[in-house]
Formats: structure tokens, C-alpha cells, sequence
């Protein structure tokens, strides 16, 4: 198996002209967008912004923020926004020429190929897998805050991507592409991810059957956007990481460790052969990450708040418990079977948190409900020769099937109740 990052001290070309980096940010309006944005605002002469793309459920901050950039193309995702679009950028433009607008489903995946140095992928879910694979396929720099798009069409991903072409931009990956520099790949016994353990951490089963979306969406260390939140309260999040950190850095899953750090501080560790761990610390803010994304191998100065390490502070450590938290073990598992599982397991859970959220499944039916898909899908035939094509088949049947399990599970327990 090829791996794409296989030395995280490739460099990344600058750009011929010595100006700032041209940037498109996928996601916008987002929270990993609306940070990217933050940072780029602080360092214009390090960055600037060719594009910006969204899904188009906040049009007017779409609007505001390509205006403030001046960018050329702006994307919209919902071909019925464009009109709005076109109205919200009118009145911040006044006379002068509006930017290019792209509007319709595949509007992301066009801007993705467009001419910068980098595309920040800040999308939320498998619908990244498109402009994930146009940004590659172009040449471009890959700053991937989208995971579900390599978890779900991994193969895909790596038989187009170039060694060095994506840095990670997950907290969790981007720590471990800065401490794998202490040493050879070769030399790596083992990886540690870390989890906050959510909102619920030391609850056993029992004692999450009962929780209400308000309180999965109370994160206690990270704010983020509602799908992600839910999914670290029941840790598909962590799940989901660990088998993006498997494809990434080409590390079996019996050597990547999951331990609980309700801090954190620490965003992830690499042990090596003679003893020594190598960790990446920060107070917890995605502009550390997302600016090594954006700007390595050159690091960005005042990128993030640092410690004050003058200041007395407990960093604590825990095993996970896998029998509360169960999605872990059905990430590693279907991480192994490979071919479209992956792509089962992220749909099934995307349709069960929306149910979730909508009060239609309980919170611990949302991995009972995943692991039952993925049981009845069975085992891939396609493996490497996985298509995108063959994904979204995948995906669909997956949606379908989790849909008609939540309302089950919702039929049952009103007539548990009547």
C-alpha cells in the first residue's frame, strides 16, 4: 500500500511568484471555514483566498466573507441559493463586478480543481469525497479537515494522491504528522490518539440510554458543528479517526491506541521502539492545526494561544471503555474489512445522529443501530478496486437501511409507552 505521507517533512512548494499562498476554503461557512478565515485575515501576507464554497444555509455570511476576501469564484452548493447568492453579493459589491458563482451539487468539486496552491477541505461528511479527489487529480495541496472523504473512498484517494499532496487538519492527525518527525516510520511501535471522551465520559451504558441531544451537543473542551459533537459524545468521532490515521500514515489498527485525555491538551502521541512517546500539545483551538495545514512547512507565528507553562495545570490519562463506547471497536473492525464498509459505517451513522437529534432514536441506538447495518451489509467483495461508483451505492443503501431501522426503533418504543 502506498503512503501518501510516508515523510511528513516534505515540503510543500511555494509559490513561483514569492506572494502570498492562493487558498480555496471548502466550507466556508463552517466552523473549521470560519477559523481558516480568521487566520487568513491575521496573516495576508502569508495567505489569500481564490474561492470559497458552502453549502448555502447561510448565505449572507457567504457573502460577506467573499466579499471581505475579494475572491474570484464563490460556490454554493443548493442551485435554488444562487439567486439569493447573486442578491446578498450585489448589495455588499455595489456597482463593482461580482465574483464568478457556482451553484448546483457538484459547484465544490469544480472549485476544488481550480488554480491556487491549496484547498482547505472543510466540508462536513462523505459528500467531500468529490472535491477531495478534483483537488488531488488538479495538483493541488490537500489541507483535509474532511475525513469522511478518505474514510469512505480511501483506495480512491490514495491511488491519485502524491507523496506529501494532503496534510492532515484534524487535531488528532496533525499531531500525529508533527510527532512522527522524531524518527523513521520504521521505527514507530505504535500511535496514540487521544479523546476528550465527550460529554459523557465515565457513564456506562446503562446510564446513556436516557440522554438528550442537549446533552450530547454540550461538548466539554471543543465547539463544534452538531454532527461532529454527537459524534465525538458517542465517539464515532474517535472511530472514524482511527481509521483515518491507519490510511494516512499505513499503521495496522493493533498498533493505533485509543486513550482518553479529558484536557485535551494533548492531541495525540507517537511511541517508538525504544521507549520514547513524542507528543503534540496546545490549549484546544482548530487554528493550530488548520494553520499547518495552510501554511506547511512553515509555520504560522501566533497561529493559536500557547501554555503558560509558569501556570500549575493536570493532565490526566484513561483507558477507554469500549463496552459504553462500542463505536470504536466497530471502526477498527470495519476498518478492517475495508472495500465500502467504511463508507456503510459513516452513512449509517450520519442518518442516526440526524435521528437522534430529531428525538426519532435514543442516543445509544445511534451505534447499536450502525453496528447492525454494517453486520447486514456483510463483507466487501471490491476492496482496491473500490469506485466511486460502488460508494455511493454503498451509501445509499446504508442511508435506506438506517432510515428504516430508526423508525423501527421509534414505533417501538411510542408503543412501549402507549
Amino acid at each position: 500500500m502506498t503512503d501518501f505521507l510516508a515523510d511528513p517533512r516534505h515540503s510543500v512548494p511555494s509559490p513561483a511568484s514569492g506572494g502570498p499562498r492562493e487558498v480555496v476554503i471548502l466550507g466556508s461557512t463552517g466552523s473549521v471555514g470560519t477559523q481558516a478565515i480568521d487566520l487568513v485575515l491575521r496573516n495576508p501576507e502569508r495567505f489569500t483566498v481564490t474561492g470559497l464554497s458552502a453549502a448555502g444555509g447561510r448565505v449572507e455570511l457567504l457573502a460577506e466573507q467573499a466579499h471581505r476576501l475579494r475572491v474570484r469564484t464563490v460556490a454554493v452548493a443548493r442551485q435554488d441559493k444562487a439567486p439569493e447568492l447573486r442578491e446578498a453579493l450585489a448589495a455588499r459589491y455595489g456597482g463593482e463586478p461580482l465574483p464568478e458563482i457556482l451553484a448546483g451539487p457538484h459547484a465544490a468539486t469544480e472549485l476544488a480543481a481550480s488554480e491556487c496552491h491549496t484547498v482547505l477541505n472543510g466540508i462536513t461528511g462523505s459528500i467531500g469525497l468529490a472535491p477531495t479527489l478534483a483537488a488531488l487529480e488538479a495538483g493541488r495541496t490537500l489541507a483535509l479537515a474532511n475525513k469522511e472523504s478518505l474514510i469512505v473512498g480511501g483506495p480512491l484517494v490514495k491511488a491519485v494522491a502524491k507523496p506529501g499532496q494532503i496534510i492532515p487538519v484534524d487535531s488528532e492527525h496533525a499531531a500525529l504528522f508533527q510527532a512522527l518527525l522524531g524518527g523513521p516510520r520504521a521505527e514507530v511501535r505504535k500511535l496514540v490518539v487521544t479523546a476528550s471522551g465527550g460529554p459523557f465520559r465515565g457513564r456506562g451504558k446503562a446510564e446513556l440510554a436516557a440522554v438528550t441531544p442537549a446533552d450530547a451537543l454540550a461538548h466539554p473542551t471543543w465547539s463544534m458543528g452538531p454532527v461532529i459533537t454527537v459524534n465525538s459524545a458517542t465517539l464515532v468521532n474517535k472511530g472514524l479517526e482511527v481509521i483515518e490515521a491507519h490510511l494516512l500514515y499505513d499503521i495496522p489498527f493493533d498498533r493505533i491506541e485509543v486513550v482518553v485525555h479529558p484536557q485535551s491538551y494533548v492531541h495525540s502521541m507517537v511511541e517508538f521502539i525504544d521507549g520514547s512517546t513524542l507528543l503534540q500539545a496546545t490549549p484546544p483551538d482548530m487554528r493550530g492545526p488548520i494553520a499547518i495545514g495552510l501554511g506547511w512547512p512553515e509555520r504560522v507565528p501566533d497561529a493559536a494561544p500557547a501554555f503558560d507553562w509558569s501556570t500549575a495545570s493536570r493532565w490526566e490519562f484513561f483507558p477507554l471503555d469500549e463496552e459504553a463506547f462500542p463505536a470504536v471497536g466497530l471502526a477498527r473492525h470495519v476498518g478492517a474489512l475495508g472495500g465500502t464498509a467504511p463508507a456503510v459505517f459513516n452513512a449509517a451513522n450520519e442518518e442516526c445522529v440526524e435521528a437522534f437529534l430529531a428525538g426519532r432514536l435514543p442516543f445509544n441506538g445511534i451505534v447499536d443501530t450502525v453496528a447492525e447495518v454494517v453486520a447486514e451489509h456483510g463483507t466487501p467483495e471490491r476492496g482496491t478496486l473500490l469506485t466511486v461508483p460502488d460508494v455511493l451505492q454503498a451509501e445509499t443503501w446504508a442511508r435506506a437501511r438506517a432510515r428504516e431501522l430508526a423508525a423501527g426503533a421509534a414505533k417501538t418504543t411510542s408503543e412501549a409507552h402507549v
